[in-house]
C-alpha cells in the first residue's frame, strides 16, 4: 500500500494516466491525495473529475481555486473567463451530481504527518487551528443552500487574519489562504498579484512558507498552485504543481518515502 500526493491537473487527464501507470497505481490497495485545481484550462476536465469522483476511498481532494470557480460559476454568482474551459463539465448530463460530489470536498486534509491544502496556510495558524477553520468553510459550502456563500466568496479584503473576525470576512479569508495564497508579509497580509518566481516577490512579501515564526510547522504541508515553483521540497513543505498545464510535468510524490515521479506534459494553456 501507497500513498501518493499528485499536483495540479487542471484537466490534464492523459498525463494523469501516464503517471498512474509509472507509479503502478493500483485503486484496491493504493491512495491518490490531489492538492486541487482539478479542473480548468487543460481539455479533460470532466474525465478528470468523473475519474476521481468513481475511485471513491482511494482518493483525497482538497479543492482548489478553480474547483471553487467552477462551482459559483454553475450557480450563476460569476462568469466564465476566456481560456476556461470547463464547459464539459457544465454540459454534461450528470453535471449536477458531480459538482454536488466536488462541493463536498475538503479544504484541508491532515493525516500522519502531512497537511495538504491547495495554496497555503497563514503564519499565525497552527495546524490544528487551520483544519477546524477549514472545516467552518466546509459546512457552508456543503450546506443544503451553499449560494449565500457563492455571493459573498469572492474579494480580496480582509487581506490579514484576526481571530476576532466573523461571518462573510471570516470565511473569505479562510478559503482566500487555503485556495489563493502564494506570498504575504511578516504579519501575514496577503498578496494575490504575484504568480512569478521567487527573485520576483514584490518588496515587503516573502513565500507564506518562509515566514519567521510560522505556527504550522508540526506537519509537512503539502500544496500546489504556484507553478512557477515546479516541484520543489523544502523544510516542513513541498511544492507540486509542476506546470503540467504548461507543458512541463505532472508529479506524484509517494508520502511513505518521499521519492517523486514524473511525467512530462503536452502544452495544454495559451
Amino acid at each position: 500500500m501507497a500513498t501518493y500526493c499528485i499536483g495540479d491537473l487542471q484537466g490534464c487527464f492523459e498525463p494523469l494516466e501516464r503517471l498512474l501507470d509509472l507509479i503502478g497505481f493500483n485503486a484496491q490497495r493504493d491512495r491518490l491525495w490531489f492538492v486541487g485545481d482539478l479542473v480548468n484550462r487543460g481539455p479533460d476536465s470532466l474525465r478528470v473529475v468523473r475519474f476521481i469522483r468513481d475511485l471513491g476511498s482511494s482518493a483525497v481532494v482538497t479543492l482548489g481555486n478553480h474547483d471553487l470557480h467552477l462551482l459559483v460559476t454553475a450557480a450563476g454568482h460569476a462568469k466564465l473567463h476566456r481560456g476556461d474551459t470547463v464547459h464539459d463539465i457544465l454540459n454534461a448530463p450528470d453535471r449536477d451530481a458531480l459538482l454536488d460530489w466536488l462541493r463536498r470536498q475538503p479544504l484541508m486534509h491532515v493525516e500522519g504527518d502531512y497537511a495538504m491544502v491547495h495554496a497555503g496556510l497563514l503564519p499565525q495558524w497552527r495546524i490544528e487551528q487551520a483544519n477546524d477553520l477549514a472545516h467552518e468553510f466546509e459546512a457552508a459550502l456543503s450546506a443544503d443552500d451553499p449560494d449565500p456563500l457563492y455571493r459573498h466568496m469572492y474579494g480580496n479584503e480582509p487581506d490579514t487574519w484576526d481571530d476576532r473576525l466573523r461571518g462573510w470576512d471570516r470565511l473569505r479569508v479562510i478559503v482566500n489562504a487555503m485556495s489563493r495564497l502564494r506570498v504575504c508579509t511578516a504579519e501575514g497580509a496577503m498578496e494575490f498579484r504575484h504568480k512569478g518566481a521567487l527573485a520576483e516577490i514584490p518588496p515587503g512579501y516573502m513565500p507564506w512558507y518562509e515566514v519567521p515564526g510560522r505556527r504550522g510547522t508540526s506537519h509537512t504541508v503539502l500544496f500546489g498552485h504556484w507553478s512557477a515553483l515546479g516541484y520543489r521540497p523544502g523544510p516542513g513543505y513541498v511544492a507540486l504543481d509542476s506546470g503540467c498545464l504548461w507543458g512541463r510535468s505532472l508529479t506524484a510524490l509517494r508520502l511513505e518515502d518521499r521519492q517523486p515521479f514524473h511525467v512530462s506534459c503536452p502544452v495544454a494553456a495559451d
